[in-house]
Formats: structure tokens, C-alpha cells, sequence
């Protein structure tokens, strides 16, 4: 045992060594808890299944089906054996009954594809046409500036063209 004032540094070694004690009156655990090991999760990720498309004659069969089920219940095994909703006959019959049996043929999802029209395509043609020229201009104006600044050291003097000049 000791003897004396515990300092702080002693105080918090003491206390780690003193065995836990449940509280008065509670049952102490025969042996401590065991801790299992974590199984690490399976990297293998699942694929998306594909959105299952019905092709027009399909759909006309299973509502041919649907309209042939007279007794209670039938409906339902119809829809669970075909693994649809019952939104499903519902979309179908109003497309059916429109008259629209192209819109019965599954649809491309996702943004329609624009139309480009020939005042777009001939805008493009001269926007690039705009740039390249530019490119051109840029490149005369360098060169005449190395050739002005060639001259200027070389001491040569410049022809001025006085009929055609822009500057």
C-alpha cells in the first residue's frame, strides 16, 4: 500500500488497475462477453438488372388475358405469374384504347435526340470558318511585327505603300 499524497499522474495509474465492480444489488457476468469477429462485406457489387420492355404483341396478349379474367382472384395470379402492377394494365388499356398501337412498342428513354436545323448547320460552318480566318489574322499581324522590329535593328527603312495603306 501507499503511504502519502497520490498525485495526479499516480491517481489515474491507480485507477486503471482497480477491477471494475458492478453496482450493489447486480448480478456480475460469469465471463466476460466474447467479441466476434466482423465478416468484411463481399466486394462483389450487383448488377442493376435491365428494365424489362414489353413489345407491343406482348402487351395486347397480357391484356387479352387480363380481359379474359372473370373470376375474383384471377387477376391478381395473372398479374403476379407476369410479375406487373396493375398501373401497368391500367397504362396499356388507355393506350389501347386511344388507337395508338405505336405507342404500345417500347420507348427509347432519356432526351430525345435534337433536329438540327440547316440555319444551325450553316451557323456552325461559319463560326468555324470565323475562327480560322482569325487564326490567319493573327499570325500576318506577328509576322509583320517581327519584320517591322528586323528592320528597326537592321537599320533598313520601311516602304510605305501610299495608294493601299490601312494603318
Amino acid at each position: 500500500m501507499r503511504t502519502g499524497p497520490i498525485t495526479a499522474s499516480q491517481g489515474s495509474a491507480v485507477a486503471r488497475r482497480v477491477p471494475a465492480r458492478p453496482w450493489p444489488g447486480t448480478a456480475r457476468p460469469a465471463e466476460p462477453q466474447r467479441v466476434v469477429p466482423a465478416v468484411p462485406p463481399d466486394p462483389e457489387v450487383p448488377t442493376k438488372p435491365a428494365r424489362r420492355r414489353f413489345t407491343a404483341a406482348e402487351k395486347l396478349r397480357i391484356l387479352r388475358l387480363a380481359d379474359a379474367c372473370t373470376v375474383s382472384g384471377s387477376l391478381g395470379a395473372l398479374l403476379r405469374k407476369e410479375g406487373l402492377y396493375s398501373s401497368n394494365l391500367t397504362t396499356w388499356r388507355r393506350q389501347r384504347d386511344a388507337g395508338t398501337l405505336s405507342a404500345l412498342t417500347p420507348q427509347k428513354r432519356g432526351r430525345k435526340p435534337s433536329i438540327r436545323s440547316p440555319l444551325a448547320q450553316e451557323h456552325e460552318q461559319l463560326r468555324r470558318e470565323n475562327e480560322r480566318l482569325t487564326r490567319r489574322l493573327r499570325q500576318a499581324e506577328l509576322i509583320i511585327d517581327v519584320q517591322k522590329k528586323v528592320s528597326q535593328i537592321l537599320g533598313i527603312p520601311l516602304a510605305t505603300s501610299e495608294a493601299g495603306g490601312s494603318d
